[in-house]
């Protein structure tokens, strides 16, 4: 049974994660809770972004689909990086850590609470990148730190599995869930400089996933490829 001192531990364990302040979870004593933190991070920040959307599905809307891209982006990562082989490289472990960087994505839902509904797309066309770029570098120190890759083994760590996710559902005609699932979405309109923002990705993921993918190959050969002794 968990006390309210593990609960300031993981809280405040969290928040120096997320500042990028180094740091050792005790996941072998508090995993579980930190996973159940990251988790309603997760799950409070979908139904933030979603509060004032009436035309979202009921899963949007209920925040499980932020849950749902927690389990699915730490799958991806654990599972297309494990040839590489990280350091302490368990599901558990990875998707712990993806939980934890939830918390960025409550500023989403900050438009929503300040803005009328005129300047809210504007608003959140801004703060993609800005969430963006906050969770990649906090996933590139932690492939660093914790998983020990470094070169050319971290840059094609961080960069294949999230083009591989955005290219998998641009050909699933599903361009519009990635917005959803990252910004928070919102009725397209023909002037909707958030959607050709996400175009933009979208055609920079398919340049780039087939590079990212000779480079994976020859590094997964290599790590393969018996050392002469």
């Amino acid at each position: 049974m968990y006390s309210f001192r593990d609960l300031g531990e993981v809280l405040r364990t969290t928040g120096l994660l997320l500042i990028f302040r180094p740091v050792v979870p005790d996941l072998k004593r508090l995993g579980p809770l930190y996973l159940l933190v990251g988790l309603l991070s997760a799950w409070l920040a979908g139904i933030g972004r979603h509060w004032d959307n009436p035309k979202v599905a009921a899963w949007q809307y209920l925040g499980l689909g932020s849950v749902a891209y927690v389990y699915v982006f730490s799958f991806l990562l654990w599972i297309v990086l494990w040839p590489l082989k990280p350091k302490n490289w368990a599901y558990n472990s990875v998707l712990t850590f993806v939980a934890l960087t939830a918390p960025p994505a409550f500023l989403y839902t900050l438009p929503g609470r300040f803005l009328p509904k005129t300047d809210i797309q504007i608003a959140v066309t801004w703060l993609l990148p800005i969430v963006a770029i906050w969770r990649v570098a906090l996933l590139t120190r932690y492939l660093h730190r914790s998983a020990g890759l470094n070169g050319g083994d971290l840059s094609v760590a961080v960069c294949l599995p999230l083009a591989l996710l955005v290219t998998s559902l641009t050909f699933l005609n599903l361009d519009h869930a990635v917005f959803s699932l990252m910004g928070g979405g919102g009725e397209r309109t023909p002037n909707d400089l958030a959607y050709g923002i996400l175009i933009l990705i979208e055609l920079i993921s398919i340049l780039a996933s087939p590079i990212l993918l000779i480079s994976y190959a020859v590094l997964c050969f290599k790590k393969r490829k018996p050392r002469a002794s």
